[in-house]
């Protein structure tokens, strides 16, 4: 009839529908959603942290100029400071914010519009550098941090900085707090800095192409489902009152970050979620992107009828 390629599907098994979501998405204009391929320009890099962490120190680093006022005083940086910076052959648009004492709720004054202008560089950066301070315990405003960062959806990528003071003992502590603290974001890379001495700072440019490339990243639904009989197969997910739900397919429903939408004859235990994300991210390297797994349920045919 000239009218194309045509899509068998079936609305009541869901059998195809995937397929055709591709074939959708692939006409759709670029960033029409918000999500797709980057946008023309420099990647825009959050670089965020507790008060006196060194962010400041850090990119007047990168920079090579002091375009950052540095002080002991905590909370000498109020307002972003945006910086086009050459870092390993490309151009980033990094911003440099306000440290996060506490929640946005509680602060006040000052330090309340100086949150809010933070959390709005989060929510309009790709990836964000979270810098933690190496020499000290992590701190529940590390963790408050980061999960800023995850909640906003954006690639990750942890900065452990002031390496150059840390001695040995220092060092096997630090091991064992973020295996017991930071476990939640094993997935994100880790590079250890130092500001005051640029060591290693020439590695968050690999890292930071690292989350990107996680964050833009889009499995095909073919190649997904092979996937997912695959896994479902090997392990398949626990029963709920004597009933164990049948996985019928899956599909991505987004990127920037990464969204999957499973459907099952029935609920999927938030175990057997965290078992499929980790299995995602062991075999398609999701590595520092968030995910997010959603489960829908259809109804069995007999039961319908």
């Amino acid at each position: 009839m000239g009218l194309g390629e045509p899509h068998a599907v079936s609305g009541l098994h869901g059998r195809g529908s995937g397929d055709l979501l591709d074939a959708v998405v692939a006409v759709f204009p670029a960033r029409a959603d918000g999500s797709g391929e980057a946008e023309s320009g420099p990647r825009r890099v959050a670089l965020v942290g507790k008060p006196n962490v060194g962010k400041s120190s850090l990119l007047n680093r990168l920079t090579g100029e002091e375009r950052s006022v540095v002080d002991p005083v905590p909370g000498t940086t109020v307002d972003p400071v945006d910086s086009l910076l050459e870092l390993d052959g490309e151009v980033w648009r990094f911003v440099d914010t306000a440290g996060l004492r506490r929640k946005v709720a509680t602060a006040s004054g000052m330090e309340y519009y100086a949150s809010l202008r933070t959390a709005a560089a989060i929510e309009s950066a790709e990836v964000a550098i979270v810098l933690l301070d190496a020499a000290e315990p992590l701190a529940e405003q590390d963790q408050r941090v980061i999960s800023t960062v995850i909640a906003a959806g954006r690639a990750l990528v942890l900065a452990f900085n002031k390496w150059d003071l840390l001695d040995e003992d220092r060092r096997a502590r630090l091991d064992r707090e973020i295996d017991r603290d930071l476990a939640r974001v094993a997935w994100a890379p880790r590079v250890n800095v130092s500001a005051r001495t640029g060591r290693a700072v020439a590695r968050l440019a690999p890292a930071l192409r690292q989350s990107l490339a996680s964050w833009d990243r889009r499995i095909p639904t073919s190649q997904l489902n092979a996937w997912l009989n695959t896994v479902v197969a090997a392990t398949p997910p626990p029963g709920r009152g004597g009933k164990v739900p049948r996985v019928l397919f899956a599909t991505q429903a987004a990127t920037r970050p990464p969204r999957f939408v499973v459907f099952a004859t029935g609920f999927l235990e938030a175990g057997y979620r965290r078992f499929l994300e980790r299995r995602l991210r062991e075999d398609f390297d999701f590595a520092g992107s968030p995910l997010e797994i959603s489960v829908r349920v259809r109804a069995q045919r007999s039961a319908r009828r």
